[in-house]
Order: C-alpha cells, then structure tokens, then sequence
C-alpha cells in the first residue's frame, strides 16, 4: 500500500552503536493532506527502544519530529546486523480531532476503514559517524509544524568552528587594540635601535680617549728620554771644563 496520508523520513532508522551509551536518532512525520491524521508507532522490541512520542494527531499539511532512543547496549556486536523493527501507522480523524479523542480502537481495521502502515527497519551504525546528507524535500519547508513534539538539534554556529586569535585575557582583541599593540612594537623598536646606535657611539668614543692617551704617553716617554740625554751631556761638559 502506497503512503498517502503521511510520508515517513528517514526510510530507515540510523542509530550509532556504543557499548554502555545510549543513543538517539529522529523520524520526521508529514501530513499529506488536507485532512487531521492520526498516528501510533509501535516497535517490535519495546523493552530496547523508547519513542518520544509514540502517538499523536497531525493538522493538515504540518509535520512533526519523533526522538527514538536505544538503551544503552551491553556487549559488543562481532557486526552492525540488527532485526529490529518499527511500524507506523495512520488514520485519517474528524477535523479539530483533539488527544482527548484519540483511542485504540482508532486503528481497529474494519470494513471500509483505511489504515496505511509503514514499516522502518533499524541499522546500527559506527558512532561518530560523518554528517549525513539529508534528502529532499517533497514539501516546502515552509508547511506548518504540528505541536505534537519536536527534536531539536543543535548546530555549531561559525563562531563555534573557527579558530580566533584570543589574547591573555580569553577575549578576542579589537581592531582599535590591535592597533596600538602594533604601535607599541614600533616603538620599541625605535628605542632599542636608538639605543644601539647611542651604545656604539660611546664605543668609538671610547677607542678614540684610548688611542689618544697612548700616543701621550709615547711623546712623554720621548721627551724624558731626549731630556736625560740632553742633562747627560751637559753634566759632561761641565766634568771637563
């Protein structure tokens, strides 16, 4: 039987396998029609997966999200094989139909009663898997939402996946103080080139005061020298006369 009451999304469950986790995976319901349509979801190991929630009525061409969790396994799997099950089924109610008015016996077959069903197999995937594509849509994604449920996820803002610069603080610099970090570089820069500049001045400074105090002290040296000479001869002259 062709669905044309809801149409089901995905066409089979994807639930990541870890052991002693729990895990989740969501099922989109769409109304088709014009019309308020029923729905009830069963699964054929209840005591494993819990479905948030099981039942409820959608208003004419709106859709909801459904959360189904599996608990937490205990053993590790040799593959991902899984035989496990889901059904959904729907039936078209009364106009305004509200929960109050929603029964088993909805979903009673009977003689000129339509009862569409559609059949969900589960297959375990490796956890942490990479972001599946999703489909498209039969819709527009403007249809109206029901307020059965939701499943909401939350999706990594740029902020959140993009790398920034942060500074001692933990807070993203500004442009006005990137500036004058620039500008504290620079000038730091100029001083310590003035310094070096000034420091090798002093140096040749110094070279200069040494090299001049040494020829000095040569001309000294020279002059006592030619002074002794000239004292020696004078003291021998005088010895003669």
């Amino acid at each position: 039987m062709s669905n044309t009451l809801l149409r089901v999304y995905p066409s089979e469950l994807k639930i990541p396998f870890e052991v002693k986790k729990q895990r989740s995976c969501c099922m989109q319901l769409t109304n088709r029609t014009d019309q308020y349509v029923a729905f009830k979801v069963k699964t054929t190991n209840p005591r494993k997966y819990s479905v948030r929630h099981a039942c409820g009525i959608l208003l004419p061409r709106s859709s909801c999200n459904l959360t189904v969790t599996m608990q937490a396994p205990m053993e590790i799997l040799s593959d991902y094989h899984c035989k496990d099950k889901f059904l959904v089924q729907s039936v078209v109610v009364r106009d305004g139909a509200t929960m109050k008015e929603f029964v088993p016996q909805l979903f009673t077959k009977a003689p000129g009663k339509a009862i569409e069903e559609f059949k969900l197999r589960v297959v375990y995937i490796a956890a942490n898997p990479p972001s599946p594509v999703p489909e498209e849509e039969e819709e527009e994604d403007s249809s109206p939402r029901s307020e059965v449920m939701g499943c909401e996820v939350n999706r990594p803002s740029l902020r959140d996946v993009v790398p920034t610069y942060t500074g001692a603080s933990g807070e993203e610099p500004s442009c006005a103080e990137g500036a004058s970090v620039i500008s504290r570089l620079v000038g730091e820069r100029e001083y310590a080139t003035d310094e070096n500049q000034k420091l090798q001045k002093e140096m040749e400074t110094l070279r200069e005061t040494r090299s001049s105090q040494q020829g000095f002290s040569l001309v000294f040296v020279l002059l006592v020298f030619m002074s002794s000479i000239f004292v020696g001869r004078l003291m021998n002259n005088g010895i003669k006369a």
